[in-house]
């Protein structure tokens, strides 16, 4: 039986785009930034100034988060036996702050939704305020479903980090 030793556990240098937790950087990076640019790009109203600060908030921190600790395995800096755990950390971490964007950014939009539903049939609307309106809520739409996709993969990516720490 071959023993298994810190080489084996976490990958370095291309090997972290074959192994399967660390192969999940991708679309984080993908759905994160997607987030980002999405609410960044819809712009908020003072009303839901807090829950989109958090939301931005989250997205950049996660990006610029992952972005390190994927140079981090990228480069080989991760030799320590500390970094099992400390992977499973960062990304439960993430998740939880993810989640907890998620929830009050599609609650923010089906209220907004409702407000343009309810809005729709009042005649003397401005067509122009509308059409803006309903280019938002898409916008709005778009990033929380990236969003709940962010946080998925996350999750996945702790469960697996989570598994690997446990063989470690």
């Amino acid at each position: 039986m071959a023993s298994t030793t810190m080489g084996d556990v976490l990958p370095t240098g291309g090997r972290v785009f074959t192994s399967i937790p660390d192969l999940f950087f991708i679309p984080e990076f993908v759905f994160g930034g997607l987030v980002w640019m999405l609410v960044a790009s819809a712009g908020f109203e003072p009303v839901v100034v807090n829950v989109m600060g958090w939301v931005m908030f989250v997205s950049v921190f996660c990006f610029v988060m992952t972005t390190l600790w994927f140079f981090i395995f990228l480069c080989g800096a991760n030799r320590s036996s500390s970094w099992p755990a400390l992977d499973v950390g960062y990304h439960f971490v993430a998740t939880v702050f993810y989640l907890s964007a998620s929830v009050p950014l599609a609650f923010i939009t089906v209220l907004e939704g409702q407000g343009l539903a309810a809005l729709a049939p009042v005649p003397g609307v401005d067509p122009f305020f509308l059409r803006e309106a309903r280019k938002i809520y898409k916008l709005h739409i778009a990033a929380v479903v990236m969003s709940y996709l962010a946080t998925l993969f996350y999750f996945i990516h702790t469960i697996f980090s989570a598994i690997r720490w446990k063989r470690s």
